[in-house]
């Protein structure tokens, strides 16, 4: 169902949505205003946030908040409860998506933003709104410089970003001995006769789970995020990904060797990224002495330099394979809004962020001082 949320917004109507078949019924609307906001990436899109829903909602958390001007979506915050004790509206995607963010129809932001911002204080009611993954420069940062409540902006997750070039430019980026080694493994690729394809869109089903087998060969005996080895991570994955590629919103490459596929990747595209999301690879190519690294990389710049985009990004995660390129680290951010009664709320979650990033502090102290012994 949806209910109506007051608003100063003149012409523009706010409602709150809690209905999962109105949120599926949502999808050409939702793609719409997708369209008209240049900050937003695959992880905001419908295709996404739906087939999350379908894999990781619960009934009765669904909190879409949504601002109209007669038929058309002006802006969107895709939300849900959750927390008893520590009640919060947060957004859809989870873990699983690098960014989170609302949509603003860019044309009508100065109407919109005000609009969405009420709507966001009406519904959240008890609720602390908690924004994660925010990446900097995305339509939530609108909301936040508006909003007349309590506030506090703290940093996420690190992700790490390239610029759109080829990947001649980016090994000339590197020091001499390591420009000339990404050279060479580039060459030896060539050498060993490894050669890509592009899923196209009524095969992408196929090749992600192909992708996925690969994942979890990759990471045998090695720590790996356990939710990329569920059914239901892989029945969104490959619900989203075939949409995503049918609009031009994902690209999924497939490496072979031999005749035989050693070697998936599943790159999400936006108007000003190219996103490198998750990659599945066979033990033979490492065995080759192939450069995996290198190999993806190359794929991936060849997608960020089509169209517009001025960044490929490796998304969240420090990974040393990702430093070794001299990345631009670039801090996600976490917007906490809230209303005078749930400010004691926001404090808390404050509290609760200092005191992991302390506890992280410690955990990295504690290792480099063990890794010092002798």
């Amino acid at each position: 169902m949806s209910a109506l949320l007051r608003t100063d917004a003149g012409t523009l109507r706010a409602e709150l949505c809690t209905d999962e078949r109105e949120f599926a019924a949502l999808g050409p609307a939702w793609e719409r205003l997708y369209r008209r906001c240049a900050a937003a990436t695959p992880f905001q899109s419908h295709a996404w946030l739906h087939s999350w829903w379908m894999s990781y909602g619960n009934p009765g958390q669904l909190r879409l908040v949504l601002v109209r001007d007669g038929g058309e979506l002006r802006a969107a915050a895709p939300l849900m409860r959750v927390g008893r004790v520590l009640p919060r509206l947060v957004p859809l995607g989870g873990a699983i998506s690098d960014y989170g963010d609302v949509l603003l129809d860019d044309e009508h932001a100065d109407r919109a933003v005000p609009a969405l911002a009420e709507a966001l204080s009406a519904a959240a009611r008890t609720a602390l709104i908690d924004l994660r993954e925010v990446r900097p420069g995305g339509a939530a940062e609108r909301v936040y410089a508006y909003w007349r409540g309590p506030r506090r902006r703290v940093g996420d997750s690190l992700c790490l970003e390239l610029p759109a070039v080829p990947m001649e430019e980016l090994a000339a980026r590197l020091p001499g001995a390591k420009a000339r080694r990404a050279r060479a493994h580039l060459r030896k690729l060539t050498a060993l006769g490894v050669t890509r394809r592009t899923a196209p869109p009524d095969e992408v089903g196929a090749a992600l789970r192909r992708l996925l087998a690969l994942h979890r060969l990759q990471w045998q005996g090695r720590g790996v995020t356990a939710e990329h080895l569920r059914e239901r991570f892989a029945a969104h994955l490959v619900r989203a990904a075939v949409a995503l590629v049918r609009s031009g919103d994902a690209v999924v490459t497939e490496f072979l060797l031999d005749g035989e596929v050693v070697a998936v990747d599943l790159t999400l595209l936006s108007p000003r990224l190219a996103g490198c999301y998750l990659y599945g690879v066979h033990p033979r190519l490492r065995e080759r002495k192939a450069d995996i690294a290198v190999m993806l990389l190359d794929a991936g710049t060849r997608h960020a330099v089509s169209g517009e985009r001025c960044t490929l990004s490796l998304l969240r995660g420090d990974e040393p394979y990702k430093r070794r390129w001299r990345p631009d680290p670039v801090v996600n951010q976490r917007l906490l809004l809230a209303r005078r009664r749930t400010a004691p709320l926001m404090s808390v979650v404050i509290c609760e962020v200092a005191a992991r990033a302390r506890a992280r502090s410690l955990v990295r102290g504690w290792k480099e001082r063990r890794g010092g012994r002798t």
